[in-house]
């Protein structure tokens, strides 16, 4: 610590008295007394925040899930709905198919009443051809005409009689085949059109069969794609019923989830500032500290040598008011760096190299203390001449239980029997300490656990 003049420990002691409203000296326990600080905004856990972005992200996932399985049903849906009309436009096929069928076994019908008229006309001229040849044959008969060659000859009466009972034979015999002919085509006619009437009935009974297959099997395939595309369109609505409330459940874990992460931002921001403010804070205290420190070497009576710089070693102390100078040092260094192999009796000094984890950090690159350093230097300014490694600095002093532990004593935390860190006890359950590689000196709660001995080490 460099020597200061009254002047300059005056003005130290007026910032200090700005800087903490107080005025005078803070006492030993009470150094770093606080303002109660304002309540702390809701701060959502880790596993809050964790189950809520779950909750979003397997909403999100549901509702994508549900978004392709809609996608799928509308295209199932559209393709149902062009079957749909497929068999919309097949039954109507099948009506005009029906119709034309109807039509064409109506004209078949016709031509089947024509064919029955036909048969029965031919029917007719049979009756009339056989009632001519009846009459041809009775008229031969009642005339007792020979008609053949003999008969003529022998009664004849002369020649031109012949050639008359020649030419009427002639005639009568024309008669008979004439009347024999057109029985004959009476009988083909009314054949024809018994055959013509027959398969006229049969091609239309085929057509209404045909017609009436293609309409049943028309409307069965309409109402089939029909009821089909509805169970489809009733399935797509009972997605987007879904789809909708996942869509929902979904907006509501995100405004939750946003919820807790804006507390969760708040909470940071309020703890930056606390930190902040804790900060300034420390500093103040730090600067009283300092004072008070420079204001007891100032006032030490050992001569400075001329020309020599730094005041010589101080005095060796004890009591509360050397406990007090002891905790004014330490505290005077609050936010100094961690240096593994830091400190001196004359302050922080640079780092050293352990191989592993301070190494890592570059506190051989770094100006600060670590905690047997910090306790080195706090010591030194009561005339204690503390040993470097923090066991024996442990053992330096008398071994007191831990229940009667006062401010000025050093607590020690060891494990397998080797100690591994050591702090300064400043009351209030509170100290100071040169805490690990990265982070600075600082007051903090005693750590009371399994590790704490349970003897405090006392010097003064």
């Amino acid at each position: 610590m460099r020597p200061a003049g009254s002047a300059r420990v005056v003005v130290l002691l007026l910032l200090v008295a700005l800087l903490t409203g107080t005025g005078g000296a803070v006492g030993a326990g009470t150094a770093i007394a606080a303002p109660p600080s304002p309540t702390p905004p809701p701060n959502p856990s880790d596993e809050q925040l964790r189950s809520s972005g779950d909750a979003v992200a397997g909403g999100a996932a549901e509702v994508a899930q549900l978004t392709d399985r809609l996608s799928a049903l509308q295209a199932e849906a559209e393709d149902l709905q062009i079957q749909v009309a497929e068999q919309h436009e097949s039954a109507n096929q099948a009506q005009d198919v029906f119709t034309t069928a109807q039509g064409a076994a109506q004209d078949a019908a016709d031509r089947a009443d024509r064919a029955r008229i036909e048969t029965q006309a031919a029917g007719s001229a049979i009756d009339a051809a056989r009632a001519r040849l009846d009459d041809v044959v009775a008229n031969t008969y009642q005339q007792g005409l020979d008609l053949g060659p003999i008969g003529m000859l022998t009664s004849a009466s002369g020649p031109e009689d012949l050639i008359d009972r020649a030419q009427m034979t002639d005639a009568v015999a024309q008669q008979q085949a004439t009347a024999l002919d057109a029985l004959e085509r009476a009988r083909v006619d009314k054949a024809n059109a018994d055959s013509a009437a027959r398969q006229a009935q049969d091609e239309a009974e085929q057509r209404q069969q045909a017609a009436a297959e293609a309409k049943t099997a028309a409307d069965q395939a309409l109402a089939a794609a029909q009821s089909a595309s509805d169970a489809q369109a009733q399935r797509l609505s009972q997605v987007l019923a879904e789809q909708t409330d996942v869509q929902r459940r979904l907006d509501a874990a995100e405004n939750a989830d946003a919820g807790l992460r804006a507390q969760r931002q708040r909470f940071d921001a309020w703890q930056a500032e606390q930190a902040r403010l804790e900060a300034e804070r420390q500093r103040a205290v730090a600067a009283a500290a300092r004072a008070r420190a420079a204001q007891e070497e100032a006032a030490r009576p050992t001569p400075r040598s001329p020309g020599s710089g730094p005041r010589s070693a101080a005095p060796r102390r004890y009591g509360s008011a050397a406990a007090q100078t002891v905790i004014d040092r330490a505290m005077g260094e609050l936010g100094v760096i961690y240096a593994w192999g830091g400190g001196t009796a004359r302050g922080p000094s640079r780092g050293i190299r352990d191989g592993g984890v301070a190494d890592a950090m570059g506190d051989y690159k770094k100006i600060g203390f670590d905690c047997s350093g910090l306790m080195l230097y706090a010591f030194a300014g009561v005339g204690v001449n503390l040993p470097r490694y923090s066991g024996n600095q442990h053992a330096y002093g008398d071994q007191v239980p831990l229940a009667d532990k006062q401010p000025g004593d050093m607590l020690a935390w060891a494990r397998n029997g080797r100690i591994y860190h050591i702090a300064l006890y400043i009351g209030n359950n509170k100290m100071i300490e040169a805490p690990y590689s990265g982070a600075t000196v600082r007051v903090t709660d005693v750590r009371y656990g399994g590790n704490l001995l349970p003897t405090v080490s006392r010097v003064l």
